[in-house]
């Protein structure tokens, strides 16, 4: 079939210099706002506004950031990388709080709610939990006392493999994490035991969890599947064409997903219902590691090989730098700053 293009041009955030890892908004703030932190190979991960405009830039890493993730009032985030460290941040000084040491390179992070924990995991095969109490919280190394471990019962590991994804879902009291091992696990945050496991056929590439805390969104192989977080069992997987990288559900509407690959470096918009592909966003010269909707499901964020954040419109409108196709005086090539 043939697919309809994306309905603006998208928005070109430049600044990176190297391919970017990852990418997460904040929740909507009280005056309707968000921010978006970036991760790239660079070292240097960077908060962006709503608008994509640059607001500054994280430094403090001594290798590539391979994840980032914002608190939901997004006045603290935290970031992982290859120099074997995770750092937590305040968004307003944009000062390192705390380092968090490890042993090898940190894949994924993410911070509860009230930015009291952090989740870390990586190359060492552990998933592990800091207590942020116990920090200082004047940019020096964690105290290793807040400490905790998740690990499956036959060892002292959380995955046979590298930990690529980890959340919380705090509502649950649990925290899941993905894993070169093809396995999906669910952990009690009290006992830290394993609680539930699912088994992919195909390497997972990415898993998201959506701005309601109720889904996951995995790709494997040429799969998108979506997790309940409260049943822990597949809604629903639908088998595209192509092997996407990775894919977000619409927050608002659940009605779309949007993917990206490695193929092509497209990005695509399917029915969720369906998996019939809608769109097809063509822009990106390289392939597209990391995407995600926007919490007011307005647009949605792609990162790419190329150095770039594109930010697709859903709901077109021209405010900010957004520069619409067929815009008066305007080409269709707005730029973030940065």
């Amino acid at each position: 079939m043939t697919s309809t293009p994306v309905k603006s041009t998208p928005l070109v955030c430049s600044g990176h210099t190297r391919p970017v890892t990852h990418i997460h908004f904040s929740a909507v703030q009280p005056d309707q706002t968000y921010l978006l932190i970036s991760s790239c190979k660079d070292g240097k991960p960077m908060l962006r506004d709503w608008l994509g405009d640059w607001l500054g830039t994280f430094l403090g890493h001594k290798g590539a950031v391979w994840s980032s993730r914002l608190s939901p009032d997004g006045s603290r985030a935290v970031t992982g990388g290859g120099d074997f460290t995770a750092k937590v941040w305040d968004t307003v000084s944009g000062s390192c709080l705390t380092t968090l040491p490890h042993n090898h390179i940190v894949r994924t992070v993410d911070l509860s709610h009230a930015s009291t924990h952090v989740l870390t995991g990586g190359n060492e095969k552990k998933l592990r939990l800091w207590d942020l109490s116990r920090s200082t919280l004047d940019g020096t190394d964690s105290s290793l006392d807040g400490l905790e471990e998740f690990r499956v019962a036959e060892n002292d590991f959380a995955h046979a493999g590298t930990v690529k994804s980890a959340c919380w879902d705090e509502k649950r009291n649990a925290a899941v994490s993905s894993g070169d091992d093809q396995i999906v696990r669910w952990w009690d945050l009290r006992t830290r035991q394993e609680t539930h496991s699912i088994k992919f056929s195909s390497p997972i590439t990415s898993m998201e969890k959506s701005h309601d805390g109720e889904f996951l969104s995995i790709t494997s192989g040429n799969d998108v599947t979506f997790l309940s977080l409260d049943s822990r069992l597949p809604l629903l997987t639908h088998s595209l064409d192509y092997a996407p990288s990775t894919a977000s559900l619409h927050p608002q509407t659940r009605s779309t997903f949007v993917t990206g690959s490695v193929k092509d470096g497209w990005v695509r918009v399917h029915d969720a219902q369906t998996g019939e592909e809608r769109e097809v966003g063509k822009g990106h010269h390289g392939p597209v590691h990391c995407i995600s909707y926007s919490p007011d499901g307005e647009c949605y964020a792609s990162g790419s090989e190329d150095g770039t954040i594109r930010l697709w419109q859903t709901v077109p409108k021209s405010y900010g730098l957004w520069k619409l196709n067929g815009a008066a005086n305007g080409n269709g090539n707005g730029n973030g700053t940065g």
